[in-house]
């Protein structure tokens, strides 16, 4: 079915954007003095890479997992669109506010700060819950049961991977990263603080 604006197109157009902003914003950053290790690095992409798989891949074996499962209909696909860009916004959003404390992998920032403002007085972890609702819409314009199991999996890795986050973040600010740990929720605004477990 052909609808007047290729939806599809619009949400690639929108991801295209985000990665150019997110490149061109890493120039910059603090020098970094202490980060995880290779192996935990890995073991963050591994399930990652399995779940954009699961998302994205045009070539996916044929089976119930490709099935339509919503409703072929313009208002989805509208829908999946307003929700990638939400969640995109949302990150750039919280990247705008952490600055040049920013980094792709689990690392101490030279003079790293705690920061608790825009985004992050609703979250701790805003790039996050914003990426997890932008795949979510992917999810929808895909409308096949893989792409929620990729959305699921690719969670998964991330509350692995920010709960090494918050162990650093205790040992660089303790007491103070307690208390947010219990006045502001991890992924999920306007809920109940619950604080991430250390490992």
């Amino acid at each position: 079915m052909h609808y007047p604006v290729n939806y599809r197109q619009v949400i690639l157009g929108l991801w295209l954007l985000w990665l150019l902003y997110w490149f061109v914003s890493a120039a910059g950053v603090k020098r970094t003095v202490r980060s995880e290790s290779g192996g935990s690095r890995i073991s963050h992409w591994l399930p990652l890479t399995v779940g954009v798989y699961l998302l994205c891949s045009p070539e996916f074996p044929a089976g119930w997992m490709t099935r339509q499962i919503l409703p072929d209909l313009p208002a989805r696909y509208l829908c999946a669109t307003l929700v990638v860009a939400l969640g995109l916004a949302f990150t750039v959003w919280a990247r705008v506010h952490l600055g040049r404390n920013w980094s792709g992998s689990v690392t101490q920032k030279e003079g790293h700060q705690l920061i608790r403002s825009g985004p992050y007085a609703l979250v701790r972890h805003p790039i996050y819950a914003g990426l997890i609702v932008a795949l979510t819409g992917n999810a929808i314009a895909l409308g096949e049961p893989r792409g929620f199991l990729g959305v699921l999996v690719i969670l998964g890795a991330w509350v692995r991977k920010l709960r090494i986050e918050e162990v650093f973040m205790r040992e660089l600010f303790p007491g103070q990263y307690e208390r947010y740990a219990t006045e502001v929720p991890a992924l999920v605004p306007f809920t109940r603080a619950r604080r991430s477990a250390p490992r």
